[in-house]
């Protein structure tokens, strides 16, 4: 079965091109003008992906991202590639905070559109991960189950985003291990993926804030220099 992709942009040139070089490489592509007429189009049919611009009318593509992970509705933790109209990094950065999973600044390639998206699904995919990490996997009070894309902490579900889910697999997998941001963005990415430190810091923070409240500060322990570890107590 092809995935199906949403996208969403007000610019109809882009929607046409990214259109068919998804269609191309065979996957379902729908469309939205706006973060309005996506998020109408999501409660219909929830896509397997979202490429959202950031910058439109009726409903930015923050806003949206946030509206659907403050959200306790199924397609709450959808796969969302932003669009960035500026190669500015506070904008890449913002939307990797609200909930993103990876980003493309404009003017792009619509081969790395492509590329990106196959590298969100793969990740979420059965495929995505050896054998050994598709078991469930437990860490003190930190608990992984990568056949349902499900954490827990002491036995509480929290919703996190497919990299963010993949980051914490990779970190709990080898315990003892400290995590280069680049060996991180190998990882999850793959080598030669144009994706900064600061996404991965900004992926790390997402997770520790969504962790806190439950008590799981010592989830992620930062290496000053170094990198990150899964927390000693997590």
């Amino acid at each position: 079965m092809s995935h199906h992709i949403l996208v969403v942009d007000d610019d109809p040139h882009i929607r046409d091109l990214l259109t068919f070089a998804l269609a191309k490489a065979g996957m379902q592509v729908s469309e939205a003008a706006d973060g309005e007429a996506a998020l109408a189009a999501i409660s219909l049919q929830a896509p397997d992906l979202m490429v959202l611009d950031i910058n439109m009318p009726r409903l930015n593509g923050l806003d949206l991202c946030r509206k659907l992970r403050g959200s306790a509705l199924p397609h709450a933790d959808l796969p969302i590639l932003f669009l960035s109209s500026r190669d500015d990094e506070i904008d890449r950065i913002v939307g990797i905070e609200v909930g993103g999973d990876d980003y493309v600044v404009k003017p792009f390639s619509p081969r790395e559109v492509v590329a990106r998206v196959g590298a969100i699904l793969k990740r979420q995919g059965s495929g995505m991960a050896a054998p050994s990490q598709r078991a469930p996997l437990a860490h003190h009070r930190l608990s992984l189950d990568p056949e349902a894309w499900e954490a827990r902490w002491d036995g509480t579900s929290v919703a996190t985003t497919a990299t963010e889910f993949q980051l914490l697999l990779l970190l709990a997998s080898m315990p003892s291990k400290v995590f280069s941001r680049d060996a991180i963005i190998d990882r999850l990415h793959g080598p030669g993926f144009a994706v900064t430190d600061r996404t991965i810091d900004s992926h790390v923070r997402n997770l520790r804030a969504k962790f806190a409240p439950l008590g799981g500060d010592d989830l992620i322990e930062t290496r000053a220099g170094i990198g990150y570890r899964i927390g000693a107590c997590a």
